[in-house]
């Protein structure tokens, strides 16, 4: 018997390694065709050749950095192996990380801890992100469990190493996955055992380490914030949680789905069927951890992990009722940095690992016996499993094909290696004016919808339409971007004979890059949505520098071009710095990573005594 009361279950190579195996083998499950050489383009999620890795890359510029560090971090990676390579290698990790670490949530037989780690890597919020491209968010996610058992340890400076090693995905992730990792580990700091005082003070803690692994985007955004960069208040109402569901946008959210972007549904998602058995088993963890949290038998990591999920529920449905949205565009328009609260489906992660633990208690099972009980136990546990794949079967082999690669034409090597090669300071405008690109997949008759590549493809700023248009039942709505050198391009595009090569010079472009076959699915008329022809004058007084079948190079005359050097800021550099050796520290002082953390005593484990038999 543990320390606790609760059943010692020792664990050999095969208990430890299993919850990894499994992770990777779903992830190659729900990858598929995807982890064939080339690259899964799919909306936000853009991997490119040879990706840059320079100022740009690492937080400089004026709009907010969303891609900082993860495209950095994919970057250096790149240099290692190919990019191809290291973007199925990240997304394999999600898989993997989730249900290692939800797994290690729940110590008892290893039926249960594989049912808690199948259900948090492979649930409705897993597949729509996925399908939204959003792979750096769901690496966010993925660290959470890990987070949440370091944060319940954090009982004073000596256990903060523990805590930064396993935020390291929420580093890597970015501004939405260090959202998710701070709902997570500062409650779960306060609501550690112990005087309210030293609980208090083990939340500053956990405040404190999140902070130090933000700086690299923490520090740009604040600046980009009063600097020009804003937020459109309007698209609180495009963001909200949507049904996809029978069951209504509660039931949606319940079911841990409810994303706002239509196309990012897994098939059969809302098959009445599936949605149905869904839900039952969304009530069914819900009640009985409701009854465990009535005895006080939640463990540890319990009490934190209800305030994260009851949180991250009360912000996910703060958009889908009049009076939370009118709340919302107030809030943004006082302060940029609440944008962060207009996707409300993005913070049903805690819910998720909370419905985990809770399905991985149950598949625990009473006290080992004798008999018929333990035959149905063992039935019962191997039913939680697996349900998670039987219901979601949309998730598999690439999303149903959805998820395939694209093998981008030497063309595009080309014209980076020209912009890249070329010492003069100035941006890049892309060209056709909208942000979404249709790009052929390797799958017959597929396209990819896929923001456009060439705004990863260059050290250089890019200059590109950063509305976002998501098309919704036949019609197109659109929220303004952040990006203040965007809008100042449209709006000269928009003036009377379109815009002029000075005017866009002054903006500190010096090339304009065009793709000719680059149809954006989202498309509909608008007053920034803006055909190439209202760059037309710029393109006739820029000397042609490349000339294929797919693009088109253009260089503004150094006359027109008022461009100085993007470079990091002495404060970006000194963020940097902080977070890289707080990572490195942490790895030393606690001479541990994620892996080797001890799982916590079970959420819900009663005391109970061995069978002597």
């Amino acid at each position: 018997m543990s320390g606790d009361g609760a059943v010692s279950h020792r664990k050999g190579p095969v208990q430890e390694g299993l919850p990894w195996v499994v992770g990777l083998l779903l992830g190659v499950l729900a990858l598929g065709p995807g982890l064939k050489r080339g690259f899964i383009l799919r909306y936000d999620m853009v991997f490119v050749p040879n990706p840059p890795l320079g100022p740009v890359q690492l937080g400089a510029g004026e709009g907010f950095p969303r891609a900082v560090p993860s495209d950095a971090f994919a970057a250096l990676l790149s240099k290692a192996l190919p990019a191809d390579i290291v973007q199925s290698v990240l997304l394999l990790a999600i898989f993997v990380l989730a249900c290692a670490g939800a797994a290690r949530l729940v110590p008892g037989p290893l039926a249960a801890r594989l049912a808690a780690g199948v259900f948090y890597a492979w649930n409705p919020f897993i597949a729509e992100r996925l399908l939204l491209g959003q792979w750096a968010v769901l690496l966010g996610c993925a660290g959470l469990p890990w987070a949440l058992a370091a944060a319940v340890r954090l009982a004073g400076a000596k256990d903060l190493p523990r805590l930064v090693t396993a935020l390291v995905p929420a580093a890597v992730g970015g501004f939405s996955s260090a959202v998710l990792s701070a709902l997570v580990a500062v409650p779960a700091a306060f609501a550690r055992p112990g005087p309210a005082l030293r609980r208090f003070g083990s939340a500053l803690l956990a405040v404190a380490a999140v902070a130090a692994v933000c700086l690299p985007w923490l520090v740009p955004a604040l600046s980009a914030a009063g600097g020009g960069a804003r937020t459109d208040p309007g698209a609180v109402d495009l963001f909200a949680a949507r049904a996809d569901t029978p069951f209504g946008v509660a039931g949606s959210l319940l079911t841990l789905g409810g994303i706002w972007n239509a196309q990012a549904v897994p098939d059969l998602y809302g098959h009445p069927f599936f949605a149905a058995c869904r839900l039952a088993l969304a009530l069914a963890a819900l009640a009985g951890w409701v009854l465990l949290l009535r005895r006080g038998s939640l463990g540890p990591a319990g009490p934190g992990l209800t305030a994260a999920a009851l949180a991250g529920s009360a912000v996910a449905l703060l958009g889908t009722v009049d009076p939370g949205r009118d709340l919302l565009r107030a809030l943004i328009g006082a302060w940029p940095g609440f944008g962060a609260l207009r996707d409300g489906h993005l913070y049903t992660p805690p819910h998720a690992l909370l419905q985990a633990v809770r399905l991985g208690g149950a598949a625990a099972g009473p006290a080992p016996g004798a008999g018929r009980a333990d035959r149905s136990g063992a039935v019962a546990a191997a039913l939680l499993v697996a349900a998670p794949l039987i219901l979601l079967p949309g998730l598999a082999w690439g999303a149903a094909g959805r998820l395939t690669p694209v093998v981008y034409p030497a063309e595009w090597s080309e014209v980076q290696r020209a912009v890249d090669g070329d010492p003069a300071p100035g941006s890049v405008l892309v060209l056709p004016w909208s942000a979404y690109r249709g790009l052929e997949t390797a799958g017959p008759g597929r396209t990819a919808v896929v923001l456009d590549p060439a705004v990863k493809l260059f050290e250089r700023p890019v200059v590109w339409n950063d509305d976002l248009r998501v098309a919704d039942g036949g019609t197109v709505r659109a929220a303004e971007g952040e990006d203040p050198a965007a809008r100042a391009a449209a709006e000269a595009a928009a003036g009377p004979g379109g815009a002029s090569a000075p005017e866009i010079g002054a903006l500190g472009v010096r090339y304009v890059l065009v793709e000719r076959e680059a149809p954006d699915p989202t498309s509909a008329d608008g007053p920034r949505h803006l055909s190439k022809n209202r760059f037309s004058s710029v393109l006739r007084a820029s000397e042609k520098v490349h000339d294929g079948p797919l693009l088109t190079l253009y260089r503004l005359p150094a006359a027109h071009v008022n461009a100085v050097k993007v470079d990091l800021s002495g404060l970006e550099v000194t963020g940097w710095l902080v977070t890289v050796g707080s990572i490195l520290w942490s790895l030393i002082a606690s001479s541990s990573n994620l892996v080797s953390m001890r799982p916590l005593r079970p959420v819900g484990a009663e005391p109970r005594k061995e069978n002597p038999s």
